[in-house]
């Protein structure tokens, strides 16, 4: 199966359950199912571990963790899941692209150095000769943030990708390919990024792929229709976010580093390494020109083309400042 079909298949099953989204107005919900990443460790999984959603929204919340964006996407359609941290900006975009109402309510964390291609050390290969990828085969997790670094990262080094052999994997099992020998290189993040370091080389820091104009960045998104009827339980949610991140950079401690990486289950170095190259924006950072404020859509859009040019997803939409949602975060600055 082409790398075109199978993100093509995913993006007509988001499609198709799009129509399936259920939400139930403030003051009506018992309980909410919250979608984020395990080996992800963000100061909110310590809001999580106290409890402090299900005080402050007044619901029971059910956090159920993902390999990937997509996956998350598709569980929103479905109306499995009402809210998601940490979703990649591409697999954001595949599925509204598709025609799935989700909107954009938060910027979950910028990271930069920790989305990237791996390749085998047995290849020898670097920034410098990474021409010599081409007929190579590649791990990537298909509408995913590590999907739209790599077609860049291909684009900058000039790799053509119909002579590339990439197959879908989620960051784990990329991973275990890449030091199995079973591919070549492999893309993703989080501990699979970890682990597959432990095999080869990054081509591009994080620092070089930002020179590019390649951001990565993570959002908390929800279905429209949710966040339409539950305005005051989003804002909250938000402003809980907020305010761990904001507990963290002014105070890291060693007891909430342990109970972050606990809740992410990592190591606690692994966990600490992790967070020192994560920017967790403040509220009124989100809202500025810089974030939510207009680049973000901007870069949303530029997301979109790029996959169209590759022929991942067969259109974009004119203008993706509709599905970014910044009252959510306005009314939690008043909370």
């Amino acid at each position: 199966m082409t790398l075109k079909s199978k993100l093509m298949g995913a993006v007509a099953a988001a499609t198709m359950l799009s129509g399936a989204q259920v939400a139930m107005a403030d003051g009506h919900l018992s309980e909410i199912t919250v979608a984020y990443f395990l080996e992800w460790p963000m100061p909110m999984l310590a809001a999580k571990a106290a409890g402090t959603y299900d005080e402050t929204l007044g619901v029971t919340v059910n956090w159920v963790s993902f390999e990937t964006g997509t996956a998350m996407s598709a569980a929103m359609a479905s109306g499995d899941v009402q809210l998601a941290v940490s979703q990649g900006v591409p697999p954001f975009v595949v599925a509204a692209s598709a025609g799935q109402d989700l909107q954009v309510i938060d910027v979950a964390v910028s990271y930069s150095e920790n989305d990237n291609c791996v390749v085998s050390s047995a290849l020898d290969i670097t920034k410098d000769n990474a021409s010599e990828l081409a007929g190579k085969k590649v791990a990537v997790p298909l509408g995913t943030a590590a999907h739209y670094g790599f077609l860049r990262q291909m684009g900058h080094f000039g790799v053509d990708l119909a002579s590339l052999d990439v197959v879908d994997m989620d960051p784990p099992t990329g991973a275990t390919a890449l030091a199995q020998g079973d591919v070549d290189f492999a893309c993703g993040y989080g501990g699979g990024l970890n682990t597959m370091k432990e095999s080869g080389n990054v081509l591009l820091t994080g620092a070089e792929k930002e020179a590019l104009g390649i951001l990565v960045f993570d959002v908390t998104s929800a279905p429209a229709q949710f966040v339409a009827e539950n305005p005051d339980l989003v804002a909250k949610f938000v402003k809980v976010t907020a305010d761990a991140n904001a507990e963290w950079a002014a105070n890291p401690t060693e007891e909430m580093l342990q109970v972050i990486a606990d809740e992410s289950g990592q190591e606690l170095e692994a966990a600490r390494g992790n967070l020192a190259t994560f920017a967790f924006p403040t509220i009124e950072e989100q809202l500025s020109e810089t974030w939510l404020g207009g680049n973000a859509a901007t870069f949303m859009k530029g997301v979109a083309d790029v996959f169209v040019e590759a022929g991942s997803i067969p259109s974009a939409l004119d203008s993706y400042s509709d599905l970014v949602n910044t009252q959510p975060l306005e009314d939690a600055q008043g909370m």
